[in-house]
């Protein structure tokens, strides 16, 4: 009875918080019925084949493609798409679809022990740990201890996880059936110590992802199933699989960390029996996903959308768009869901945006204007967001005034949100 209950409060209080405007209806209804039913997540997964995803970076985009991978051949398949990834979201998302048999979950990481133990996951993804909102969250050594007890307890779990970073092989090494991908890693700040000794990491500079304890502990890169490969003359990625097997990676994401995402995902695919090759293809469709990397009209303005949340992921951007030479917006806040601290801007290397026309925005637009300044990164100040990309479309290299076809925004989490639910 107080199942139903639960299931029944989940429901109404979703659908009022729609009505009323007061959100999406993925978190605040979940949060009642757990209230109701503590064993609401173990209850609602029961009978259903889970597969959570995990890491600092490219959990919703991962979510995604994994859940479509998993229903290529028709299967249904629930998942909280919307990136709301601690239970009460995950409650809310089971809700919405009982039917489904399969269900994908992203996860916020500090949750990931919690959420394994409720649900027996048949299926783990671990995509990376780097720094992320330390003013309320643990340092990253931790969390890879608290996974790495989780995994242990865990026996009969698939765990696929990305052998380039040393504290997700720390954290899966406990596990006992892990598929290792090379994913790769281009933040090797956090990981510079060894999790095993105290010894120093040294890490490959010859691309091919290796690295090892400098103290000789024993502890190194992991053989792999199957790695990722710039091809083509830096044209195209392929994942190379340790069989010989080699499948081109498209998709309508751009991105290496987004290919790199897609490749574990179709390593995971395969242990559940769904070919690396079908996946791919499924995982090809996607335009974009939450909003990531889509292009909306703001104020006449065509712009595309970019997300970075912590310095591993500003760097992937930076490296994304280092190549252009439009305008580029750059917004940041530091409220709750963004951490109030935001010290992280002197660790993202913003001197890469020299000779950029760039505009610094968003509640924190003083802070970024003076990273920026020691950057030696010419930009203009413009605290609204949309006043901000609207200035940005009039700017080229050095701030010349020039006509341009897209502007870029990279925002952390509240900046892009506010952008993307902005009005046309």
């Amino acid at each position: 009875m107080r199942y139903r209950l639960a299931l029944t409060t989940t429901r109404a209080v979703n659908a009022t918080s729609r009505r009323l405007g007061r959100g999406q209806g993925t978190v605040a209804g979940g949060r009642a019925g757990l209230k109701v039913d503590p064993q609401l997540l173990r209850r609602l997964t029961a009978g259903r084949r889970v597969a959570l995803i995990s890491g600092t970076n490219g959990k919703t985009t991962t979510t995604r493609l994994l859940a479509v991978a998993l229903g290529a051949h028709g299967d249904d398949v629930v998942s909280n798409e919307t990136g709301s990834n601690m239970p009460p979201g995950h409650v809310a998302a089971l809700v919405a679809n009982r039917r489904a048999k399969r269900a994908v979950l992203e996860v916020d990481e500090i949750y990931l022990p919690r959420v394994l133990a409720a649900t027996g996951a048949d299926m783990v993804l671990l995509l990376n740990l780097s720094r992320d909102q330390l003013d309320r969250t643990n340092e990253v050594r931790m969390v890879a201890n608290r996974w790495r007890a989780a995994l242990a307890a865990a026996p009969h779990t698939a765990v696929i996880a990305n052998a380039d970073d040393p504290l997700v092989v720390w954290a899966a090494g406990a596990a006992a059936q892990v598929s290792w991908v090379g994913a790769g890693l281009s933040w090797h700040l956090d990981a510079a110590g060894c999790p095993s000794c105290e010894g120093r990491i040294t890490f490959a500079d010859d691309g091919t992802g290796e690295w090892h304890c400098e103290s000789g502990c024993g502890f190194a890169r992991p053989p792999v199933t199957a790695t990722l490969l710039l091809t083509d003359h830096g044209s195209t990625h392929h994942g190379l699989w340790a069989d010989g097997r080699s499948y081109e990676i498209a998709l309508n994401l751009p991105g290496r960390f987004n290919r790199a995402n897609a490749l574990m995902v179709a390593v995971a695919a395969e242990t559940v029996g769904i070919d690396a090759a079908d996946a791919l293809a499924a995982m090809g469709q996607i335009e974009e996903v939450a909003g990531r990397f889509a292009t909306r009209v703001l104020g006449g303005v065509p712009t595309r959308l970019m997300l970075a949340k912590n310095p591993a992921g500003w760097s992937e951007l930076l490296d994304l768009v280092a190549q252009d030479r439009g305008p580029l917006v750059v917004s940041i806040n530091a409220r709750t869901a963004d951490g109030a601290d935001p010290s992280w801007l002197w660790d993202v290397p913003f001197e890469r945006l020299a000779g950029r026309a760039v505009v610094a925005t968003g509640d924190r637009c003083a802070d970024l204007s003076v990273r920026l300044h020691y950057a030696d990164v010419a930009h203009l100040v413009e605290s609204d967001p949309l006043t901000g990309v609207h200035t940005a479309a009039t700017m080229g290299d050095d701030a010349t005034p020039v006509d341009v076809t897209t502007v870029d925004v990279i925002g952390n989490y509240t900046a892009f949100g506010e952008l993307l639910g902005a009005r046309p």
